[in-house]
């Protein structure tokens, strides 16, 4: 508040936490409601990706004026989506209790098979990705090399986690996505195991 900022917080993945963890809005902290847009997506909670509706949520003041400017970014949002999306989040409780449990079981069987094929993931106490730390994992290959030979060798994808940087990339972290079925994670944890040799060296 001493700089008089407002803050826009992407705020997409605010249901899709585990393991006892709750998301706490920065909209919520003192003085922060009348400064903070909060941005939120039914692509993420809902996996609907494809249908491609979020929200903002923001004081008056703030909302007027993003209103003004997202008028001449989106043309327009099917309708019946828009009451799709409200009655799925005034309704369907129960799914934000059992999503985040479903996912947490599907990023502990994914992790269980990396660890066991010798990959090192990092904590992933939210979102739907699991990240390989290369280095760690005794991988001498950047995150895009891996990611490239990964998919023609053995039939995975992974995306280089420095594809996210304008400047100065992170460039020994890849990311898997944990959000398919089993049999989906098993068959990309033994492709993965069966490939571990080929990044054993220098490409």
């Amino acid at each position: 508040m001493a700089h008089d900022l407002t803050a826009i917080c992407d705020e997409v993945w605010e249901h899709v936490v585990f393991d006892g963890h709750r998301h706490r809005s920065l909209m919520t902290l003192p003085g922060m409601r009348e400064r903070t847009v909060k941005i939120g997506s039914a692509g993420k909670i809902f996996s609907l990706t494809g249908w491609k509706l979020g929200w903002m949520c923001a004081a008056p003041p703030l909302a007027e004026g993003l209103a003004r400017g997202h008028q001449f970014l989106t043309f327009t949002s099917p309708p019946h989506l828009q009451w799709a999306v409200a009655e799925g989040l005034e309704a369907e409780q129960d799914w934000f209790r059992a999503m985040p449990r479903a996912l947490a079981r599907a990023r502990d069987r994914l992790n269980a098979g990396l660890l066991a094929a010798g990959y090192h993931a990092l904590p992933s106490d939210g979102t739907y990705f699991l990240t390989i730390d290369l280095e760690a994992s005794g991988i001498p290959l950047d995150d895009v090399t891996f990611c490239d030979r990964l998919v023609r060798e053995a039939g995975v994808a992974a995306i280089p986690v420095s594809a996210f940087y304008s400047d100065a990339p992170v460039r020994r972290i890849v990311r898997l996505c944990f959000a398919k079925d089993d049999a989906t994670l098993d068959a990309a944890a033994g492709r993965l195991a069966q490939a571990r040799s080929l990044f054993a060296g220098p490409a």
